[in-house]
């Protein structure tokens, strides 16, 4: 390391001296950034250091420390769980392994159209959450109904963000029907949406079967990110 270098990594005018990555052959530009954001963001760190399967896993611990939805002894149901950040936090917030002493004992299950890796304190199933009879199937896996049903499923980029944001809508919806027909009375819905004024549908199909609905921006969302949460309580039933 050079003498100047020393100085900028020392003593007083310290600064954090970010990652920059030089685009390669067969690398687009778009992909470049995307690798070098995610060297320098602090969140995919505290991911690796901690342990957790992906940066997301602090959007819903966040979501949790404000809303506090995972309960001990919460039946929760994790939509497109896929790489399994979120069931990670919520297998330890409703003490899904029997870790807390005490405490009531939780049931976690992640669903997903990929195959995910096994995970302690989990039940992980490969479905398709849209087939007709996938509401039966949560149902059983869980030995009744769920407290909680969140889902932090995005569609597939089309690189057009009007189209990628009717679809991600359409795939909130989606969610959100499935949990009308799994969750208990009272019970929470969390789900990611993309901010643009198309949300306006679903926002009312959720105020009407909740006495309280919520959007936020966790702090671990990229502020360069149009990605919001809707946190939705009280489930009025069907």
């Amino acid at each position: 390391m050079s003498d100047k270098s020393k100085k900028n990594t020392s003593g007083r005018g310290q600064r954090d001296l970010k990652v920059k990555v030089k685009s390669a052959r067969g690398r687009s530009i778009s992909s470049t950034r995307w690798l070098q954001r995610q060297l320098n963001d602090p969140y995919v760190k505290r991911a690796q250091t901690e342990g957790y399967r992906g940066r997301a896993a602090f959007k819903i611990l966040e979501l949790d420390e404000k809303y506090r939805f995972l309960l001990p002894g919460a039946r929760v149901v994790d939509l497109g769980c896929a790489p399994g950040g979120w069931l990670q936090i919520a297998v330890k917030r409703v003490n899904a392994l029997g870790e807390k002493p005490g405490k009531k004992v939780g049931t976690v299950l992640g669903v997903d159209l990929q195959e995910v890796e096994p995970l302690p304190g989990a039940e992980v199933h490969q479905l398709d959450f849209m087939e007709d009879d996938a509401d039966l199937k949560v149902k059983e896996w869980l030995g009744g109904k769920a407290d909680v049903v969140m889902s932090d499923m995005a569609a597939a980029s089309s690189g057009h963000k009007q189209t990628d944001h009717l679809r991600i809508i359409a795939l909130c919806e989606a969610a959100a029907y499935l949990a009308f027909d799994v969750l208990e009375d009272g019970g929470t819905f969390v789900a990611k949406v993309l901010a643009g004024g198309a949300e306006g549908d679903l926002q009312k199909l959720l105020k009407n079967k909740f006495t309280k609905v919520a959007n936020v921006k966790p702090p671990s969302s990229r502020a360069d990110s149009s990605e919001k949460f809707v946190v939705a309580t009280g489930f009025r039933g069907q």
